[in-house]
């Protein structure tokens, strides 16, 4: 069920009790991908699956609408780039989960879509699970963290975002950027020594925004991905609705 495109009353006849809220950004992707790549990857993560526990004859979770602008002020260099503080983020992000507990909702995954927003999603979740005034059980996804041995070559507009974007979305993918995006980006993210990364915005090691080479991420590598990571997701999202929330 989307609820975007749901009416109040169908809800209601639904009785959901599970969803999935995508979180993504609005941030340089380079000159190749939009900016809104990481919202419109944690959507298609999530409606893919919801439809696979569709297919498993499970309830239908609720596929919330989702946050677009999120923890990015590493790109405000870039134009474009969208960010709010992770104060501002974590509470309009707990404040969504509440309301959708208030419906029965109760049992909430983030589908995390940035790596900018790891951090704050943790402590909203354990937030959320915390608050026994709300009912609420919630915890964060990240897509790019579960399909396997590719996590590693996880960069930022890079060969695994392009991949799944080409899979998705191929209408937004500026294929002519392509080469000279991985040309004009930097292999790795920040600047590190001793353990320590010594940058903190992006601007300080990519002049295009990119890490990592995007001309490797071909579709059918974006049909694995996605195929990885979404049942990854309902996997989790499964375990979630299991949950014993008496354990302590």
């Amino acid at each position: 069920m989307n609820l975007t495109e749901a009416t109040w009353t169908e809800v209601r006849d639904a009785a959901p009790d599970a969803a999935l809220l995508p979180v993504g950004s609005t941030e340089q992707h380079g000159p190749h991908a939009p900016l809104g790549t990481d919202a419109l990857t944690a959507v298609a993560v999530a409606e893919a699956a919801a439809e696979r526990v569709r297919e498993a004859g499970d309830p239908d979770p609720v596929v919330a609408p989702p946050v677009h602008v999120g923890v990015s002020e590493e790109h405000r260099a870039f134009d474009g780039t969208l960010w709010v503080s992770p104060d501002t983020f974590r509470a309009y992000v707990r404040e969504t989960v509440e309301s959708l507990a208030s419906h029965g909702v109760d049992r909430v995954v983030l589908v995390n879509g940035h790596g900018g927003n790891v951090e704050a999603l943790a402590e909203v979740a354990r937030r959320v699970s915390r608050d026994e005034s709300t009912g609420a059980y919630a915890v964060s996804f990240t897509w790019f963290e579960a399909v396997g041995e590719h996590a590693s070559d996880m960069g930022h507009g890079g060969k695994l975002e392009t991949a799944l974007l080409r899979r998705v979305a191929p209408d937004l993918v500026r294929e002519a950027e392509v080469g000279s995006a991985g040309d004009g980006g930097s292999p790795r993210w920040g600047e590190w020594v001793r353990g320590v990364n010594l940058a903190h915005d992006s601007d300080e090691f990519t002049d295009n925004g990119v890490v990592g080479d995007p001309s490797a991420g071909d579709a059918e590598l974006g049909a694995e991905l996605l195929d990885r990571a979404s049942e990854s997701l309902a996997a989790v999202l499964d375990a979630v609705r299991e949950r014993d929330r008496g354990r302590r």
